[in-house]
């Protein structure tokens, strides 16, 4: 009789704990949004972002996508969590995959096919405005680093130079693959980007919490962060860095021999590096992964990152030379006049934004659920295959994804527009939803609903 009396109590205060979690994060994006409001005219152009802490401007529309944005958005609210527990394994992840898609794409459709979609990697800052010029790949590693500088006549557009050439080469294969042009480069990164989502949930089973796996499912699916995913070159790095995890946490179930998984994961990472310079930052998420479940195999992964670098090195390209040119070019643009002041908890309000208050709601849960140790034991052998019994691998993945966005903060390197920069991040803060109880998935899938919405038809995103 008291454990039924005492059920409700129970589920009062963790309840509470996660509305103060929410509040807090709701609280965040106000002040953020307030903030610029209430400062002078030169301040607030200094940020250098209309719709701060959102790259973007004010802009309240609607488009043809509206309707079945409200549609997905109301179905995988109601109908989500139960089919996410039901349906076989590979039918779910499917469903979590082509339901992303569909939310993603309904939600670009919002501004419209030209300017929510296939436009929005085809301006003089993105990558394709230079794919046309690439006429020797080899001459183009070679000379990478000379043109990273701003102020030359042979300056790479904003965003090749901010990366390192693998980036430019990825659009520059498609383009000789084919499938050249913002149309194709769209559908591309949206859906490499979409498919992160199935990647976190397959790494979270891999790590031995199959129910957590399909609980966190449908927040996955119905994520904010595909306002961004759809569409922007992030999307790519996303995807790409999902699977290196995925991958990893496959290659080291217990009882399986996966070396080529591991490798792979070693190839996708090493791929990223090459992608993004703030994507060494998922060494975070592989090694909460390589701690969970030992360095077996984790030969084949570092083999599989050395292949990558040594290609790029062979070619003409060194990663370091690169980086730090790029901190050069960073400051000789607008990162000079955007207030560290303001980004520095900005950056954080736009990440709310990315991942909902559901997922801020969860992020209470991680102290309890990361298993720390309360005190110290003689033999760390013994401290760490007791965490790992304990450890909740969703939280842990959660817990890695929040450091590296955090690291990437403090750097000083991320001030504005992070609502893209740090998706690859983001995606693995979105585990956390896991922990969220049962009985409260579908408030929490409605709050996220709504919350994107606004969104969307708020503001004018300029990803």
């Amino acid at each position: 009789m008291r454990k039924t009396t005492d059920r409700p109590l129970r589920r009062a205060i963790t309840g509470r704990a996660d509305l103060y979690g929410a509040g807090a994060a709701a609280a965040l994006v106000a002040l953020a949004i307030l903030v610029p409001l209430l400062g002078s005219d030169q301040w607030r152009d200094s940020l250098y972002a209309a719709s701060a802490p959102i790259f973007g401007s004010w802009d309240p529309h609607w488009g043809w996508g509206t309707a079945p944005a409200i549609a997905i958005g109301a179905l995988v609210t109601l109908y989500g969590p139960g089919l996410a527990a039901r349906l076989p394994w590979r039918t779910m992840l499917l469903a979590v995959w082509l339901t992303g898609l569909a939310w993603a794409f309904a939600l670009a459709m919002v501004d419209g096919w030209q300017r929510g979609f296939t436009g929005r990697l085809d301006n003089s800052h993105e990558y394709l405005h230079e794919v046309g010029g690439v006429t020797d790949i080899g001459a183009m590693l070679r000379g990478f680093a000379d043109r990273i500088l701003d102020f030359q006549p042979d300056s790479w557009t904003t965003h090749v130079s901010g990366h390192p050439p693998g980036a430019l080469l990825t659009f520059v294969l498609l383009d000789r693959a084919g499938l050249g042009g913002g149309t194709w480069a769209a559908l591309v990164c949206t859906v490499i980007g979409c498919s992160a989502a199935v990647a976190v949930v397959v790494a979270i089973r891999a790590l031995g919490a199959p129910d957590r796996a399909r609980a966190a499912a449908p927040f996955l699916a119905l994520a904010p962060a595909v306002i961004w995913l759809a569409v922007s070159a992030d999307a790519l790095f996303a995807g790409v860095t999902a699977w290196a995890v995925a991958l990893l946490a496959l290659a080291l179930q217990p009882g399986r021999r996966r070396p080529i998984a591991a490798f792979a994961a070693g190839l996708l990472f090493g791929y990223g590096l090459y992608l993004n310079y703030g994507l060494v930052l998922m060494a975070v998420p592989v090694l909460a992964v390589l701690a969970l479940r030992g360095v077996c195999r984790a030969a084949a992964a570092a083999a599989g990152v050395l292949v990558v670098v040594a290609a790029f090195t062979a070619f003409g390209f060194w990663w370091l030379d690169g980086y730090h040119l790029v901190v050069e070019r960073y400051y000789q643009g607008i990162a000079t006049t955007r207030p560290v002041s303001y980004w520095v908890w900005g950056n954080l309000a736009a990440t709310v934004c990315v991942v909902g208050l559901a997922s801020a709601a969860a992020l209470t849960r991680l102290p309890g659920s990361l298993a720390l140790p309360t005190r110290l034991r003689p033999n760390p052998v013994v401290v760490l295959s007791d965490w790992r019994e304990r450890v909740d691998p969703a939280a842990l993945l959660a817990a890695a994804g929040l450091l590296a966005l955090l690291a990437a903060d403090l750097s000083g390197l991320s001030k504005a527009e992070t609502e893209r920069i740090w998706l690859p991040f983001d995606v693995w803060v979105l585990a956390a939803t896991a922990l969220l109880p049962a009985w409260s998935a579908r408030r929490w899938l409605a709050v996220q609903a709504i919350g994107t919405l606004l969104l969307a038809h708020l503001i004018l995103t300029n990803w």
